[in-house]
């Protein structure tokens, strides 16, 4: 298992048909996760990291203007698959979504318990009481007591209903659950609380994690490995304990350094400008007009370079 990849992406291509024209949302991403390891997807709002969950889940809104790409899951090309096989034997399945506010993900209607249970019923086949008996142990999971199975959402706290999303994700027992922005709208002490259920449960079940995130401070919590993301392309990935300690990118770096430090006292930096528009991105580097460290080349479009294993998208490593 130590050369066999749990997922691959390849020349990964999602672009949406808007009033101005068409967003490349996500252009040409490639990366990949090992078995029991968690990739945080990082970059600025805008920068297409929901898109690309979108896209390796085939959550696609009516405007798509081009799909396509290779996404291998355990070594089989799940986008040769149609629409009724990958939501049967896939999504939800094999690889399943843990959204940004959990309160918008859950029926106000329905108790969370029969909200949990309904993707174990739908894709595992089995009855509603024992799909329930599945919902009830992955509450012991992530800390919700089974009193709660019968509760509505806005019974809950958001911490306990982030809970509750996190268990309907993991109740088909998938290998794969995506994080999207999972903690945007708690408070500190409850962000800490559900990073430290995710750490035990990636222990605990060997799960892998794609969290994505614009909060650096919070997602090295969980990071494995770090993929940095602008203007729709990846743009480095590399193991998390060096990208923390030494970032390769010059936006990686401007990222690091806008973060304070309990180790050290420096002056916080920021990025000038603004990041380029997703319908006309500018031909060559996408980050070379905010870049302090340009040159003429970076007019050129930069291939990836490996360097000791890490990879970045960027002229100054040729």
């Amino acid at each position: 298992m130590a050369d066999k990849k749990l997922l691959r992406v390849e020349d990964l291509i999602l672009y949406f048909r808007a009033g101005k024209g068409v967003v490349q949302a996500v252009d040409n991403v490639h990366f990949e996760l090992d078995y029991n390891r968690a990739v945080v997807i990082l970059g600025e709002s805008g920068c297409g990291k929901s898109s690309l969950a979108k896209a390796i889940l085939r959550l696609l809104p009516r405007n798509v203007h081009a799909y396509s790409g290779k996404i291998y899951l355990e070594d089989r090309d799940v986008m040769t698959l149609d629409e009724e096989q990958y939501r049967q034997n896939i999504r939800w399945a094999a690889m399943s979504l843990v959204p940004q506010a959990a309160m918008n993900a859950l029926n106000p209607v329905l108790r969370v318990g029969e909200q949990v249970a309904e993707p174990a019923i739908i894709h595992m086949g089995v009855s509603k009481q024992e799909a329930m008996e599945m919902a009830a142990k992955m509450f012991q999971h992530v800390g919700v007591s089974v009193d709660f199975l019968n509760r509505y959402p806005f019974e809950l706290s958001g911490g306990m209903r982030q809970r509750v999303a996190i268990a309907m994700a993991l109740v088909t027992s998938p290998s794969l659950v995506i994080l999207d922005e999972p903690t945007s709208a708690l408070d500190v002490l409850t962000q800490a609380n559900i990073f430290n259920v995710l750490k035990r449960l990636k222990k605990e079940l060997g799960l892998s994690f794609i969290l994505i995130t614009h909060d650096i401070a919070t997602s090295s919590e969980l990071a494995d490995d770090v993929a940095v993301m602008y203007a729709g392309q990846i743009v480095e990935t590399s193991d998390a304990a060096r990208f923390f300690e030494q970032p390769l990118h010059p936006y990686s770096q401007k990222l690091m350094a806008s973060v304070p430090r309990l180790s050290e006292q420096r002056e916080l930096e920021f990025i000038v400008g603004q990041p380029p528009s997703l319908v006309d991105p500018p031909t060559g580097c996408r980050f070379a007009a905010r870049c302090p460290k340009r040159y003429e080349k970076c007019s050129e479009e930069p291939p990836v370079f490996e360097k000791d294993g890490r990879k970045v998208k960027c002229w100054l490593h040729q």
